[in-house]
This record gives C-alpha cells, sequence and structure tokens, in this order.
C-alpha cells in the first residue's frame, strides 16, 4: 500500500543531502570541540560552519545564535532564563497567547511556580492575537511577552512585527517560537524588533534533537543548564557535531529553495482543499485558522459530521498520515485546545484534522490521496 505522508508540522523528513552530511561527520570526525588538540579543532570548525551558514541566514551574527537539543528548550531557555534575568530587575509579569506551543505554555506554567505573574492573551475566530490586547496587558513590570509566529495547529501567522514595536517602545523583551515559520516565511533579525527567537531542524528536514535560539546582543539570559562553558557560557554540555551539521545543511537548502518551494506548497494547500470541498461538501468543510495570514505548510479542517478520530482511522487506514493537532488521553482524542481558545464551535472541534506538507509530496499524490479520502468518505456517508 501506498503510504502518503501529509504530517510535516509534527516532523519532516530527513533530506538526503543533510543525512549524508550528518554521515560523514559520525563515520569520520569524532572529536570534542571542547578540545584543543586536531581533532577538536576540526569538530569546532564544523560546528562554527554551520553556525555562520544559520546567522547569516537569518540575519544575526554568529555569536547571537545559541545551539538546543530543540525547539522545546529553545522556547524554555528563553522563557525561563529571560525571566530569571529580568526578576533582578524588579520585573515579574510575563505575556503570552492562548494559542502558543506546549513548551511556552508549560514554561509559564512553571514561572507561575516561581512567583511570576502571567497575562494569557485570548486569539479570535481566526487564531490571531489582537496588538490592542498586547498594548493593554503591559505593566510596569512587564518582563517579557511570548507570541509564536506560526501556529503549528493552524498556520495563523501572527503580527509579530507590530508587536515587537509595541514591545521595545515600552522596554519590554519580546520572544518569539518561530520553529514553524523557520524555512517558510523570510527572517532578517536585522529588521524584526525580536529579542529571543526559537528554532527547531527537523520541522525543515534536519535531524530531531537539535535546535537554536537566537539571543540579541545584551538581553540578559539565565542559562537553564550548569556545566561546561560551551555555547559563551549559555547552554552546558558537549556540542552535538553531526546533528549541527545536520542543520546547518537543511536550513542552507530551506533558504535556497524557499520562494520556490513556497509558491509549490501554496498551489499544494489550495488544490487539497479544493478536492476536500467537492468530495465533503463545500458547506460541510471548514478551513480553520486566518483567510490571509498563514502559512503555506500547514491546513487545519473540519469535516463536519465526521469526527476527528474517525477520520485520523480512516486516513490511516488508507495509508494517510495526518494530525488531529490534539492530545491523546485514555484513548480518546479531545478537542484541540487550539481550536477551543478560538472559540469556533464544538461541531468543527470535534471534526478537525491536520494537514501539512512537505519536502516529497507530490501534485500527483495529492490525486492519489484525493481518491482515497472520496472512497472512505462514501462509505461513511452510507453508514451514516
Amino acid at each position: 500500500m501506498e503510504r502518503i505522508y501529509y504530517d510535516h508540522a509534527a516532523t519532516s523528513p530527513m533530506h538526503p543531502e543533510a543525512a549524508k552530511a550528518m554521515l560523514e561527520v559520525l563515520t569520520g570526525n569524532y572529536g570534542n570541540a571542547s578540545s584543543t588538540h586536531s581533532f577538536g579543532r576540526a569538530a569546532r570548525q564544523l560546528v562554527n560552519r554551520s553556525r555562520d551558514v544559520i546567522a547569516q541566514g537569518i540575519g544575526c551574527t554568529a555569536a547571537e545564535l545559541v545551539f538546543t537539543g530543540g525547539g522545546t528548550e529553545s522556547d524554555n531557555t528563553a522563557l525561563i532564563g529571560a525571566a530569571r534575568a529580568a526578576r533582578k530587575q524588579g520585573k515579574s509579569h510575563i505575556i503570552t497567547s492562548s494559542t502558543e506551543h506546549q513548551a511556552v505554555l508549560q514554561s509559564c506554567k512553571a514561572l507561575q511556580r516561581e512567583g511570576f505573574r502571567v497575562t494569557l492573551l485570548p486569539v479570535d475566530e481566526q487564531g490571531l492575537v489582537k496588538v490592542s490586547d498586547v498594548e493593554q496587558a503591559i505593566e510596569a513590570d512587564t518582563a517579557l511577552i511570548s507570541v509564536m509566529y506560526v501556529n503549528n495547529e493552524t498556520g495563523t501567522i501572527q503580527p509579530i512585527a507590530e508587536i515587537g514595536e509595541l514591545a521595545r517602545s515600552r522596554g519590554v523583551l519580546v520572544h518569539v517560537d518561530a520553529v514553524q515559520a523557520l524555512g517558510t516565511i523570510p527572517i532578517d533579525l536585522r529588521q524584526l524588533p525580536v529579542d529571543l527567537m526559537s528554532f527547531s531542524a527537523h520541522k525543515i528536514n534536519g535531524p530531531q534533537g537539535i535546535g537554536a535560539l537566537y539571543i540579541r546582543k545584551g538581553t540578559a539570559v539565565e542559562p537553564l543548564l550548569s556545566g561546561g562553558s560551551q555555547e559563551r557560557k549559555r547552554r552546558a554540555g558537549t556540542e552535538n557535531i553531526a546533528g549541527i551539521v545536520g542543520f546547518g545543511k537543511a536550513f542552507e537548502l530551506s533558504v535556497n529553495s524557499m520562494e520556490e518551494r513556497k509558491l509549490f506548497l501554496d498551489k499544494l494547500r489550495y488544490t487539497w482543499i479544493e478536492r476536500l470541498r467537492e468530495i465533503a461538501g463545500a458547506d460541510r468543510l471548514i478551513v480553520n485558522g486566518h483567510a490571509e495570514h498563514y502559512a503555506p505548510h500547514i491546513l487545519n479542517v473540519s469535516f463536519i459530521g465526521v469526527s476527528t478520530e474517525s477520520m485520523l482511522m480512516n486516513l490511516d487506514l488508507a495509508g494517510i498520515a495526518a494530525s488531529g493537532g490534539s492530545a491523546c488521553t485514555s484513548g480518546a482524542i479531545e478537542p484541540s485546545y487550539v481550536l477551543v481558545a478560538m472559540n469556533v464551535s464544538e461541531e468543527r472541534q470535534a471534526s478537525a484534522v491536520r494537514f501539512s506538507f512537505g519536502l516529497g509530496n507530490t501534485m500527483e499524490e495529492l490525486e492519489r490521496a484525493a481518491k482515497k479520502v472520496e472512497t472512505f468518505m462514501e462509505r461513511v456517508r452510507t453508514n451514516a
């Protein structure tokens, strides 16, 4: 049976060139980047080269980029590290949104246990944070605002530049989770008024277990890990050389093909919506997320009348990988907290499925997938 992968927002397949670059490290360079001998210097050179490539591509200096164990660690370091540093200046208030990734929301809960106050901003029915709500939430002791660039469940793009400008005018730090934006939306940190930004390699066809955190020069962040002086004393631990090299290669490939890939992903997304509307019926297929401000690789739709669990099961049986964008608890799929925060109807919450596209997907494959969906949708209608 043909297997079709439409869950790239969860994790993406490794690009062959990224895997090749990693294999060369794994089989040919086993030095510790902190060692001073030739093996260590060779490893350090690989780290520096990858850091330079990524830093240049996002518009920051190499010294402002810290390698981490992934997007979750980057989010945790940004939130907790910056908050703890700001508390020394008498600031103990954090602002974030109700649709952030759990790495941010759980970090905020951890900070609340340490005595910080957290304001959770609402979003509208399209998942958008209002800049006016951010402005009203800022207080004299606000330390940090954290709003993601692209929502991982709906693809909604937030007004990061406007929020950043507002925060800067009030002397408040801004963190952006850009895990789903990297490689899809051009990022220039020389222009964006952002102080901290999180990235992850496995969303751009790089390896799992490696990420990065941009820390603007002069931004105080307390490290979460204790140990050696790696990453300019901001992230202790022996560097994951192969992972870093794979990240650098995947980033280079994604940036060089970004414009072309965006056009193709837009076409895939649009065509998939149209085919699903033909299959499900225009009145029973609802797109969740913003109608204009969205990332091209993520599509969240509700199949009114068909439960998320039933749809995912049938998709899987047909060889199609997708996601409910929700937590699995006691064997039952619960509604997505993102859609709940967007205040869409319970009917939409209970029938939502996320499709996400990327490397390896084709228009021909899309049509074959549509025919599979059509087959089991007809079966569902017959049995209804």
